[in-house]
């Protein structure tokens, strides 16, 4: 446990934007947990708040994270901007840069619209711009848990080129926090860390 909240990155997170199957859901939360990353945001504008996420996509991933959910797209990306520097959508347009031409050592919030019609244009307009993953296809999209998977490995693929695995991210305060809800033990022995 002290392992994974060593490895535990603040620099990287992932919004959903709208994604109605909670399987989706779930199978992101798996790859976040899987590269370090924490805190994820649901932001739901169109569709109810999710009650509940897929088990058995998830291998119980949720337990782990820090979900955050959001109505209010404004409210959503205000919090966002004040946590990280940069906001990109999953957007196929002539303005978006390749997933392999990013820089994703700095922070970085990555944004994934709905399976049906993507990032909207209400979400697009908060962002600071669009990335899309090179295919060579003919369908010009990806499952959203595997355009996840693949953007975040990249991610997980600089970070780690950058050192930011070998240096704890939480500050002492958010690690005691979360091991006391990961756990119930009150709190982290000092001898362990």
């Amino acid at each position: 446990m002290i392992s994974v909240l060593e490895k535990r990155q603040t620099g990287i997170t992932v919004v959903l934007e709208n994604v109605f199957d909670p399987h989706n859901i779930s199978a992101v939360m798996r790859t976040c947990d899987a590269v370090g990353i924490q805190d994820i945001y649901v932001l739901n504008t169109k569709i109810p708040r999710h009650r509940k996420w897929g088990k058995k996509s998830s291998s119980s991933a949720y337990k782990w994270l820090t979900i955050h959910q959001f109505d209010n797209a404004e409210e959503c990306f205000e919090r966002l901007h004040k946590k990280y520097d940069k906001i990109l959508t999953t957007h196929l347009s002539s303005d978006a840069q390749s997933l392999y031409e990013l820089d994703l050592t700095g922070s970085v919030a990555l944004v994934f619209g709905n399976e049906h019609s993507g990032v909207s244009e209400e979400v697009r307009k908060l962002a600071d711009g669009n990335f899309l993953i090179p295919q060579v296809g003919f369908i010009r999209s990806l499952n959203i848990s595997v355009a996840c998977a693949v953007t975040l490995y990249e991610a997980f693929r600089q970070k780690f080129l950058a050192g930011h695995y070998n240096r704890k991210q939480l500050d002492d305060v958010r690690v005691q926090e979360l091991f006391r809800q990961w756990t119930g033990i009150p709190e982290l022995n000092d001898s362990i860390s």
